[in-house]
């Protein structure tokens, strides 16, 4: 009876492999014949040099991804030429070290965000205190304003809230990031009911700093706004983000997520 049944599971192998084996529509490989996405990554060149950094290498770092010409990537550092109609264009805005400033460029970039648009913003591309005279930004990022940070930069331990996410399914429950600056934010976006929070800063890190320390508080250091295809991480100080892969790994699946969502269709799938 054993090896009766043996036999019969041996048959069912080879039928469902000669199956796959004729039908196209089996094969794993999905070749882009075009890129499959535009992306507009902005940096600004006249901020401390630990962000100058961070974009530098970012700009490296992306460049690399591009490699046979996957996806289209444009950079700019002045985001204040750009008109809604010029930005809806794109899949996707990589903001690496600033958010805009100037009224209109503002305006643009609310209106793309609000009709669809993409963004995969990093570190000091989501700072707002009073000083920054957008409220706008804080609804979109769906947190308060800068409340206070460690100093100087260092790794922490991660924790993942949501392992199912895309953008976390393939990440260990805690990791060990690279060093950055990190930003607490009041109230924190864990508040915000259209908040998803999926990384953490684990308490077993505090007291965090040498100089400026954090000793208690509710610390995530990566979220979106479900209101919005957006994603913000927290990540972006130093010429040391790009050396851990479980970081790295973490990026692109934020990237590609975000890109995923595109009211257009999947990209990934054509």
């Amino acid at each position: 009876m054993i090896s009766y049944l043996k036999t019969l599971a041996s048959l069912a192998i080879l039928v469902s492999a000669s199956a796959w084996a004729q039908d196209p529509s089996g094969y794993p490989g999905n070749y882009a014949k075009a890129p499959r996405f535009k992306a507009l990554v902005y940096h600004n060149e006249h901020v401390e040099t630990a962000h100058q950094d961070f974009a530098r290498q970012s700009l490296e770092f992306l460049h690399k991804l591009t490699y046979g010409e996957g996806w289209i990537m444009d950079v700019t550092t002045d985001f204040n030429r750009y008109t809604y109609n010029d930005l809806k264009d794109y899949n996707v805005i990589v903001m690496l070290n600033d958010a805009p400033s100037s009224p209109g460029a503002r305006e643009a970039f609310q209106e793309y965000m609000e009709n669809g648009g993409g963004w995969v913003g990093f570190h000091a591309a989501g700072y707002n205190d009073r000083n920054t005279n957008w409220a706008w930004l804080n609804q979109f990022l769906g947190c308060g304003q800068f409340l206070c940070n460690n100093w100087p930069p260092q790794p922490v331990l991660l924790e993942v809230d949501v392992e199912d996410h895309p953008v976390t399914k393939n990440l260990p429950k805690e990791f060990v990031s690279a060093s950055s600056e990190w930003f607490m934010w009041q109230p924190s976006p864990r508040e915000n009911p259209d908040v998803t929070v999926l990384l953490t800063l684990s308490p077993k890190n505090y007291p965090i700093g040498l100089k400026d320390v954090i000793s208690w508080g509710d610390f995530p250091v990566v979220w979106t706004n479900n209101r919005y295809r957006m994603i913000y991480l927290n990540m972006g100080h130093g010429d040391e983000e790009y050396i851990d892969p479980t970081q790295n790994l973490l990026l692109i699946n934020a990237l590609r997520w975000v890109v995923s969502r595109d009211p257009a269709g999947d990209p990934f799938t054509k």
